[in-house]
């Protein structure tokens, strides 16, 4: 089984950046990605990056965060920059064994605790 741990959060004002950090341990799995979740609503992809480099991103952080992996270092990282108060959510990353395009929630198998961002004005 994979094991993850993210690391990275903290506060920020708005304009700011942050960058986030997935160690992974356990196996190699194609898929990982970030998700995030606010109190109350669905938890929702983020950016995810395949085997071979390929990133997915959902459309309100295109041009503005940008994942990548490090496979020395077994490492999912997610630079963000020009963060807004809206960004502000508990994020998450996870491993599949495929990328849905689409950064839905099903093959996702294995999840990490989470680090809070927040966002103020």
């Amino acid at each position: 089984q994979v094991q993850l741990a993210e690391s990275g959060g903290g506060s920020v004002q708005a304009g700011g950046s942050l960058r986030l950090s997935c160690v992974v341990s356990g196996y190699s799995t194609h898929c990982m990605a970030w998700f995030r979740q606010t109190p109350g609503k669905e938890r929702e992809g983020v950016a995810s990056v395949d085997s071979d480099g390929t990133t997915t991103y959902a459309d309100s952080v295109k041009g503005r965060f940008t994942a990548s992996k490090d496979n020395t270092k077994n490492t999912l990282y997610l630079q963000m920059n020009s963060l807004q108060p809206e960004d502000t959510a508990k994020y998450y990353c996870a491993a599949a064994t495929w990328c849905p395009v689409d950064l839905r929630l099903n093959p996702f198998h294995d999840w990490g605790q989470g680090t809070q961002v927040t966002v103020s004005s």
